[in-house]
């Protein structure tokens, strides 16, 4: 057990990871559980302290589109594209791995989940060190990620010893994860960034997101994200019917139902602001009194589809 701390300190969070143990780091999309890629040992504890399945590959993070040359045995022409369009930002890319990184990491894959994140402190962390860190995102193995420092330590106290403080996250939804297949761009997670735009880049998509039980790229598993409550994914609002259920909604009450028991993600139709404040909505109703917890589907465009995918994970679907 540790005494979890949650410091500012970029110097304390690397000297953890020199230690060989893991901690808590932002980014922009949601907080990562951080350890050094190349050291299995440290690899393990990140699987530990989230009670993680090992088939379930995780993400590398490095600081600059050159050190992904470093892990990456091939970068495709139109990855190329994307990488210099996108990062660092919520893109991951799926490229086959080099030796060094080990199959605990890819799961036992050839190919290795890997971006840029774009925070200051954890691009300064990972510039202050001499390896790529392997985080998946800092929360017990399929529950609501965390988009702030205490978010995990409300979660993770005690099994981690530190927490890297950035602030809350700035797009609240994880990155989008992409794979070639041939001269094709295949989007294998919907995320914070929107398919429009890596389309605007690289021509049409295909995009196949479906569940696995053995998946190729992070997020795929298809029960993930979810609160400890029951949740409902509706297809409109008149299907919400129960009045002592919460409610997740876009940018409109529901007439009938108490204010108390709704949360508004964007009352001015933005969907990244609804993206941003997802996670933490999901958190607010699972800590309340309320029976469940039903969302009413969003629109089918940008980052709605990367919300209505993480929705839908957490939803019960019966």
């Amino acid at each position: 057990m540790f005494e979890t701390e949650i410091n500012t300190s970029v110097a304390k969070a690397a000297a953890w990871l020199h230690k060989g143990e893991v901690v808590g780091i932002p980014t922009e999309t949601v907080y990562g559980l951080a350890g050094n890629a190349l050291n299995e040992d440290a690899v393990l504890k990140i699987f530990k302290a989230k009670n993680r399945p090992h088939f379930d590959p995780l993400i590398v993070h490095v600081h600059s589109i050159a050190a992904i040359e470093k892990y990456a045995a091939h970068i495709p022409p139109k990855a190329k594209l994307l990488l210099q369009k996108f990062s660092p930002g919520p893109l991951t890319v799926l490229l086959p791995k080099r030796e060094c990184i080990p199959y605990l990491v890819t799961s036992g894959l050839d190919t290795v989940a890997i971006r840029v994140p774009n925070h200051p402190l954890t691009l300064q962390l990972l510039q202050e060190i001499d390896f790529p860190l392997a985080a998946p995102s800092a929360n017990p193995f399929g529950y609501i990620s965390p988009t702030s420092s205490y978010h995990v330590y409300d979660q993770l106290h005690g099994r981690i010893p530190y927490i890297l403080d950035g602030g809350v996250t700035d797009v609240g939804v994880e990155s989008t994860i992409v794979g070639f297949v041939d001269d094709e761009v295949v989007v294998n997670r919907l995320g914070g960034l929107a398919v429009e735009e890596i389309e605007k880049v690289v021509g049409k998509v295909r995009v196949e997101t479906q569940q696995s039980a053995n998946p190729k790229a992070p997020g795929m598993l298809q029960h993930h994200y979810a609160p400890k409550k029951k949740m409902f994914l509706l297809e409109s609002a008149g299907k919400a019917t129960d009045l002592e259920a919460g409610y997740i909604l876009y940018n409109e009450h529901l007439p009938y139902i108490s204010h108390q028991n709704q949360i508004l993600l964007s009352p001015a139709g933005n969907l990244s602001e609804a993206a941003k404040n997802l996670f933490a909505a999901m958190r607010q109703l699972d800590k309340s009194d309320v029976s469940a917890i039903y969302a009413i589907r969003f629109p089918e465009m940008g980052l709605g589809r990367a919300i209505n995918d993480r929705l839908y994970r957490a939803s019960v679907n019966e």
